[in-house]
């Protein structure tokens, strides 16, 4: 058995994305903090590149482990919380912050969670919007690129831990 990997979107065009989606995040938030909430663990080098992008300097930093596809390659649909915040939302500026949104479940469960917390707004951000397996609709303000419903690696996401430290965004495809 073999992986077989195919460049989907490239580092220069992340990289080139990520720069705009930060000049967009900085013109609707012009004032005070904004909070990055990271979900770990795939979107932990999106987030280290987004939050430079983000010229302000009132950008905080949390994480949050959320858990529904263990090592398949598709969501297994049970979500749970695998680390919490451990800071206050309430009255704060939130942004979500994605590596991929397909089925929407997990995303449709945090949101319900943090809007709980009395966040003063709530939006998301992602890098990869997979829309083709949509479940739970989900409202998602800044996207960085649509793909196609293929199995993606690289830039943060992997496969059984696998593939994370790949510069590009690449298919994943086991023979």
């Amino acid at each position: 058995m073999s992986d077989q990997l195919r460049v989907l979107v490239s580092a220069e065009a992340i990289q080139q994305r990520v720069q705009e989606l930060g000049k967009e995040i900085d013109a609707d938030y012009p004032d005070g903090p904004i909070y990055l909430v990271a979900i770990l663990k795939g979107s932990f080098v999106f987030l280290a590149d987004l939050s430079r992008a983000i010229k302000r300097h009132s950008v905080r930093i949390e994480f949050m482990g959320i858990s529904s596809y263990g090592k398949n390659k598709t969501s297994s649909g049970q979500v749970r919380v695998t680390k919490d915040l451990d800071v206050n939302l309430e009255g704060r500026n939130v942004l979500v912050v994605e590596d991929i949104i397909d089925s929407g479940v997990t995303l449709t469960y945090l949101a319900s969670i943090l809007q709980q917390r009395k966040p003063a707004s709530l939006r998301i951000v992602t890098l990869l919007d997979k829309p083709e397996r949509r479940i739970s609709p989900v409202e998602i303000k800044y996207v960085g690129f649509k793909i196609p419903d293929e199995f993606v690696v690289g830039y943060g996401l992997d496969y059984a831990e696998d593939y994370r430290n790949l510069p590009d965004i690449c298919v994943l495809s086991t023979s």
